[in-house]
């Protein structure tokens, strides 16, 4: 992979961190970095660990934690409001990633991480594939 490929690859991370909640699709991403779906696809996860898909996905689930812990939101308005466009798959992939529902992220204690800065709650927030179910709400 050449440095351009990954100056590329990196712009189009840094798409979906900053549109993630607009349509995004592996063709759209792909055109922006110069590349065929497939190409992109398999280079992103050399790059990333993690296809593009997924990685959208759990930045989506992310911001869908943050909104969640406000409670002013249904789980269904938290659905939309993140870019998801099946409440089904968004909670099967929330709960996937998180170990729980997102009704039962919403119902639980967040005092914790109310008080956190931004900058660290992030880190200790973002979710994890494959982490132990009781080590999830960490």
């Amino acid at each position: 992979m050449t440095l351009e490929d990954l100056v590329r690859l990196r712009r189009a991370r840094d798409t979906m961190d900053r549109d993630y909640a607009e349509p995004l699709d592996v063709t759209a991403l792909a055109r922006g970095a110069h590349m065929s779906p497939g190409h992109f696809s398999r280079s992103f996860r050399a790059a990333f660990g993690e296809t593009p898909y997924s990685y959208l996905m759990t930045r989506r689930v992310e911001r869908a934690k943050a909104l969640l812990r406000r409670g002013d939101l249904s789980v269904t308005e938290v659905c939309f409001a993140v870019g998801c466009t099946s409440l089904g798959s968004f909670s099967s992939r929330f709960t996937e990633l998180v170990g729980e529902s997102p009704s039962a992220y919403r119902a639980g204690p967040h005092d914790d991480s109310a008080v956190m800065p931004a900058c660290v709650a992030k880190i200790h927030t973002r979710p994890v594939r494959n982490r132990p179910a009781d080590d999830a709400r960490s």
